[in-house]
Order: structure tokens, then sequence, then C-alpha cells
């Protein structure tokens, strides 16, 4: 998948001296710390903002405002960039016509790594799912949907933070191939309260850096549109969070989630290595 161009910030808009003493200096030093360091308020406030369920009802509770990291890149966008910045990722939260492989990507991808982890838990001797769970599938539109359009459903609503804001810095910075990862290492920390619940296990920790990688990849093929990144999120939680998980318990459930881990993770390891490739490669041509 090639990656569109990466835009650049854009130069801080000039400001206004307030005629109030103070004031005008203290917009201006807010401003100029934004702007020296975008990701870093970005990374503590999408914290900030997605932490406080969990921090009021105590570690055993793991609640997480997952619409955080996308009040977090609209705050940062608009005292770094102003209007402009927030426009843009509002566009790109719509933006819908994209070529139809990233459609069926975003949600294709989701699809067969649960159903083959579903498959090989039954091959391992699970138990069969009763008729009552199997029946949810019925409801995975509908969950799909909701999770697109409710703030904070699911998982969509991370999308226009981290992969809507931070992902194109963080690959100015690392490049394409260390970008994701840095990020995924970013998300990891995100969802710490869930891990101090027990609502995900450690050793997701590879799963969820996988995943970043080809959210990622499917994000750019897309044209960066951020609503291909939120439809394939919402498909992944729908498919593997709603429907898969309820599927079975004890063991089964761990082969299962051990699985899903490995089909994301054999992704990734395949987006990057095609990519180290097709870089070394065009080295190759270009030297001749």
């Amino acid at each position: 998948m090639n990656p569109t161009s990466i835009r650049h910030p854009e130069p801080l808009p000039a400001t206004e001296p307030s005629s109030a003493p103070g004031v005008g200096a203290g917009r201006s030093g807010l401003r100029a710390f934004v702007g020296r360091r975008p990701l870093l308020t970005f990374f503590v406030l999408s914290c900030l903002l997605s932490w406080w369920p969990a921090l009021l009802s105590g570690p055993s509770g793991g609640g997480l405002a997952g619409f955080g990291p996308f009040v977090a890149a609209i705050i940062v966008l608009a005292l770094s960039q102003g209007r402009s910045g927030v426009v843009d990722l509002l566009a790109r939260m719509v933006r819908w016509r994209v070529a139809p492989r990233a459609y069926l990507a975003a949600i294709g991808i989701p699809l067969v790594i649960t159903g083959a982890a579903i498959l090989l838990t039954l091959a391992l001797g699970a138990a069969a799912p009763s008729a009552t769970a199997l029946g949810a599938w019925t409801q995975i539109p509908l969950m799909l949907v909701l999770m697109l359009v409710i703030p904070g459903m699911g998982g969509a609503w991370e999308e226009p933070g981290f992969r809507g804001y931070a992902l194109g810095r963080l690959e100015e910075r690392f490049g394409l191939s260390v970008a994701p990862l840095v990020l995924g290492a970013f998300w990891v920390v995100w969802h710490l309260p869930l891990f101090l619940a027990g609502i995900i296990l450690w050793s997701d920790v590879i799963t969820i850096m996988a995943v970043s990688v080809v959210i990622a990849a499917v994000y750019h093929s897309g044209r960066e549109s951020i609503l291909i990144a939120m439809l394939m999120h919402a498909a992944n939680n729908t498919v593997g969070g709603e429907f898969a998980r309820q599927l079975f318990t004890g063991s089964d459930a761990a082969h299962l989630n051990l699985f899903v881990g490995a089909g994301w993770t054999l992704l990734a390891v395949v987006i990057l290595v095609g990519r180290r490739i097709a870089r070394v490669a065009s080295v190759g041509v270009r030297s001749h």
C-alpha cells in the first residue's frame, strides 16, 4: 500500500497583542508551548481526557472515555493551526470517496482474522458456541453503525486523534515504518486503565502494536481518510470484541485471543517487511 504525501503542519497563526496586561502574554505563551510541543501536548491531553472515568471509579473500574484523543486533537489543532487545522481534521472524518480496496481492507481484514481465529479455536476442540451466541451476528451491522456515530462507543472515535492527528506527524520524524510502532507504544499506554482492570490482557500489548501498523497502512491506502480508520476500528471491535469474545470461555477464550493476536501480528510483519523490500529495491533502481 502506497501512502499519500504527508501534510506538514501550517505555520502558527499570528496573534494580536492584548491591551489587558498579562492576558495576551498568557495566550501567546500557551500557543507557543503547543506549537513547540504539539505531540507531547496531544499525548498528555489524550490521557487526561480519556482516563477520568477510571480515576473516578478506581483502578478496578477500568473506564475509558474513547473520545478523548479526538477532543485532544481538536484542542491542539485549534491552538497550533487555528480553524484551518480543525476543519481539515473534520473533513477527513467524512472523506468517503476513496478506493474500494480501502473499504474492503477496513472491513475484510478484521472479519478474516477473527473468522480464522474462531475456526482454529474450534479445531483445537473448543465447545461449540450456543445458537443464541451465534445468532448475535445479526447485530453486527447495527453495532458497527452505532460505534461510528456515537463518540466514545467502541473505540472508533480514537482514530481522529491517533491516526488523523498523530500518525502523520510521527511519520515526519520517524518514517513510515517506525512511526506506527511509536504510536502503537503510546496506544498501549493509553489503554493502561483497561490493563489494570483486567479488561484486556497484558499479552494484548503485541496485538495493539500490530493493529497500529495495519490500521496505518489501510489509512494511507484510503487517501488518509479518517473515516476508513474509524470504520476498521469499529469493525474490529464489533466482530472481534462484541461478537467473537462471547462465543468461548476459559481456555477456549484464551486460545481465541492468542489466534487473533497472531493474525494481526503476522499481517503487521508482512506489511513492514514488504515496505522494507520495496525501499531497498527503490534504492537499488536509483543507484543504477
